[in-house]
């Protein structure tokens, strides 16, 4: 307990701390309507590393080789997502960097080399997965923290001790960012955060299920990672459908869909976690020997339901050459040239186009006209 009111108390405050910096060095997410700076990432890792390297230090709650390990590969993913932060590097090195330390940090001895293969992809999809829930106020701090909450019960179970402290104080980490992060956010997670946090998790799950059959053990690790998965696959799929660039970005995640469905920020984060709190819980059953392996089909059957339903909503705008409420624009009208007079409608139906000065331009009308057609502008820019 002790150990997570200082975490997330650190993190609430150092998060506050670097914002300064990271507004001075540019360091915002531009995706917003106002830009918002990414230190959040940066003081959810630092947190969490330094609560559970002092808890190694003392031999209160020693991490062991492996969680060691583990950590210092999040910390690298998490450094690789600070400098895209800062120089927009491109995805597919940033990928392939998170590849690379999590193939230093899975346990090939336990899974077996085929596994560790698999376990590899599965860290970096994760790690990646939620880069991409970070898109919306709330929601990948929401996911985090339940999904590392789930972890943490599953690595007791397995007496991971110090894998379930570090997992407890990312959690409690993620939580101090969130008073930050909640809508309207002041502070987002960045790179940074959202690839340390899905690496952690990730690879917990992974050293939590070394050792079990294969099929189980991929029914687990699915359901603790549901809202993440079910992000990606609703993505790529609706990406691929419109035809669209898988890598170029737009409004088409899971909260920016529940948007379009009326939901308030709020409401989206929410109903998000809602569902990764179930996930996880089904996870965590199946994991401790609570409930069978095919419960996992219940999570799977609703987030393939969720991801048919969600790809009717429609996300993506009009076509180029379309106008703005998706309308194919008309031929233009033809400006009169300068200095051409302008004849009325009624002049110009009359035989030869020409009348007396009175009855094309009578004085009282005319001033009546010039009146409304002056006031009425006026009004509406002075309103």
């Amino acid at each position: 307990m002790l150990y997570g009111i200082a975490a997330a108390t650190a993190s609430f405050l150092l998060a506050a701390l670097l914002r300064a910096p990271a507004l001075s060095l540019a360091l915002v997410d531009r995706r917003r309507r106002r830009p918002v700076p990414l230190s959040g990432g940066a003081a959810v890792a630092l947190v969490t590393g330094l609560v559970a390297g002092v808890g190694d230090w003392t031999g209160v709650v020693p991490l062991g080789p492996a969680a060691g390990r583990l950590l210092l590969g999040a910390l690298a993913a998490g450094a690789l997502g600070l400098a895209a932060d800062l120089w927009r590097l491109r995805r597919r090195w940033v990928v392939a960097g998170t590849a690379v330390a999590a193939a230093c940090v899975v346990p090939y001895g336990e899974t077996g080399p085929a596994a560790g293969v698999l376990a590899v992809g599965w860290i970096t999809l994760v790690a990646a997965a939620f880069r991409g829930l970070d898109h919306a106020d709330g929601v990948a701090g929401t996911v985090g923290v339940v999904t590392a909450f789930g972890v943490a019960a599953c690595a007791a179970a397995e007496l991971r001790d110090g894998l379930a402290v570090a997992l407890l104080a990312l959690a409690a980490a993620l939580t101090g960012l969130l008073l930050h992060n909640w809508h309207p956010a002041r502070i987002a997670l960045g790179a940074c955060g959202a690839l340390f946090t899905g690496f952690l998790l990730a690879g917990a799950a992974v050293f939590t299920r070394a050792g079990h059959p294969p099929a189980g053990g991929a029914a687990v690790l699915f359901a603790l990672t549901a809202p993440a998965c079910l992000d990606v696959v609703l993505v790529l799929l609706s990406r691929r459908l419109a035809g669209r660039p898988v890598l170029r970005a737009g409004p088409d995640h899971l909260a920016h869909r529940l948007r379009r469905l009326g939901l308030t920020p709020q409401g989206a984060a929410v109903v998000v976690g809602a569902v990764s709190c179930g996930a996880v819980l089904t996870g965590v059953l199946v994991h401790t020997g609570r409930v069978g392996a095919p419960a996992v089909w219940w999570v799977a059957g609703a987030a393939a339901a969720a991801v048919a339903g969600l790809l009717r909503v429609r996300v993506y705008g009009p076509r180029h050459g379309a106008g703005a409420q998706g309308r194919v624009p008309g031929p233009a009208r033809p400006r009169p040239t300068r200095g051409a007079c302008r004849v009325p409608p009624e002049v110009a139906d009359t035989p030869g186009g020409a009348s007396s000065r009175g009855t094309i331009f009578p004085v009282r009308q005319a001033r009546r006209a010039e009146e409304d057609q002056v006031s009425a502008p006026l009004r509406v820019r002075n309103g």
